[in-house]
């Protein structure tokens, strides 16, 4: 099929190279021209394991493209712009209004039918009570009759997101009619995994519930890690025989104990669906505590670092998860600016953060919330462990480099990842929670 992806960001890069890949036509819509002119020159405008081979061969075989604007012709238009937090935790739709009507305006020029796939994160009721009146206003057509309209939500990890698009546990469509399901589950005909097609609603409302359920497991893993330390138990060893528990549908993904969690999903999700509560009048006191405990994780990173008395801190790592250079919500900056607030010096190396190739929402944050910290990279492992009395490793690497080994043995390192053991040599090792 022919394929429009509106929005060029990991969501969308992702599914319009993988679905390229599966031998559909796809444009990449974007509103920054330097994203659309490098996927067109086969390059990948963000840092995602494999990615970058799959868009340069989609390319190459002409079956993946990028414009400014939507070509004449499609069969479905898959809507990927992000719905980041506003401050008081409510989502800021504004960039998924306007793509919304564009699409809407495009769809008054088809003279076919054509269905609207919406992969972004919304709240329930917003593709029934929000997106559907903007694409009729815009259109002049009727949803359900002109249109058809899906649910899409994706369940992909920063990282890893090729692979999770190919191998997903299953796949959910919330479809408007039968008519509209039908021709996005053709999008994934391809991957061999349960498809499950569902109301429009019950998808808004599982991806929300999913992610919050993903940032609970990690606090959870986080408290009991910090009890296990206390006594003197090996978290780690607790929490693996916890996830030998499969029957009960637990995850191993996100059971274990380290720093908090962070990135564009876990954070945003969670205060958008604890804010919808408020309003509500319900209340949630768990979901309320999670932030409040992820903080505090924050928290015990640094009261860890403050007993040391040092205060030059080498920092291993600076996005918040491995596989990516995406900085938005990433725990290890608010811990940066805490220690430079509290007069620390402070260097920095992340292998897979290069300012030069920051495009869209992540240029956006470093140039507007934390233009000081790119002052403080160094692109030399060895001099940010040379220059420093202590090293916090904030992230860990697939492929963990040789200086890594030797600074165990070197310097005092605090382990947020757990790099290391207990059993480290020297005395100069301890982990957060373990």
């Amino acid at each position: 099929m022919k394929v429009n992806i509106f929005g060029l960001g990991y969501v969308g890069c992702v599914s319009a190279a993988c679905l390229a890949e599966s031998g559909h036509q796809v444009t990449g819509i974007d509103i920054d021209p330097s994203k659309v002119a490098m996927i067109n020159e086969g390059c990948c405008p963000i840092v995602e394991p494999g990615l970058g081979e799959l868009v340069e061969r989609t390319v190459a075989a002409r079956r993946l493209q990028a414009s400014i604007s939507p070509p004449e012709r499609a069969d479905v238009s898959v809507i990927c712009v992000g719905t980041p937090s506003c401050e008081n935790g409510s989502l800021d739709l504004s960039h998924i209004d306007h793509v919304t009507a564009q699409i809407g305006a495009y769809l008054g020029r088809l003279d076919s039918y054509h269905v609207v796939n919406v992969r972004s994160t919304v709240l329930p009721g917003t593709v029934e009570k929000r997106l559907i009146p903007l694409l009729e206003a815009h259109s002049g057509k009727k949803a359900g009759v002109d249109f058809g309209l899906c649910m899409n939500p994706e369940f992909m990890r920063e990282g890893s997101s090729v692979e999770d698009f190919f191998t997903p546990s299953f796949t959910l469509i919330g479809e408007l009619d039968p008519a509209s399901g039908d021709i996005v589950a053709a999008l994934y005909q391809h991957i061999q995994a349960p498809l499950h097609r569902t109301k429009i609603r019950v998808a808004e409302m599982h991806k929300y519930v999913c992610n919050s359920f993903h940032a609970l497991k990690v606090c959870f893993s986080n408290e009991i890690g910090n009890i296990c330390k206390t006594v003197g138990i090996d978290s780690h060893e607790v929490m693996r025989l916890v996830c030998m528990d499969t029957k009960l549908n637990i995850s191993p993904s996100y059971m274990k104990p380290g720093f908090a969690f962070g990135g564009s999903c876990l954070p945003k999700d969670l205060r958008a669906l604890t804010y919808k509560a408020r309003q509500l009048d319900l209340d949630t006191p768990l979901l309320n505590s999670i932030m409040e405990s992820n903080r505090n994780q924050i928290d015990v990173a640094y009261k860890l670092i403050a007993r040391t008395e040092k205060k030059r801190i080498g920092v291993v790592g600076l996005s918040f998860k491995p596989g990516t250079d995406d900085l938005r919500d990433s725990p290890v900056v608010e811990l940066i600016e805490r220690l430079l607030g509290k007069g620390y010096q402070v260097k920095v190396y992340d292998e897979e953060v290069f300012w030069a190739r920051l495009f869209g929402s992540n240029k956006r944050y470093i140039e507007s919330v934390i233009p000081h910290i790119s002052t403080l990279m160094d692109r030399s492992l060895e001099c940010v462990i040379e220059k420093s009395e202590i090293v916090l490793i904030a992230k860990s690497y697939r492929s963990p480099e040789p200086s890594l080994e030797k600074l165990l043995r070197s310097k005092p390192v605090i382990d947020l990842v757990r790099i290391g053991s207990p059993t480290s040599p020297n005395g100069h090792y301890q982990g957060i929670c373990w």
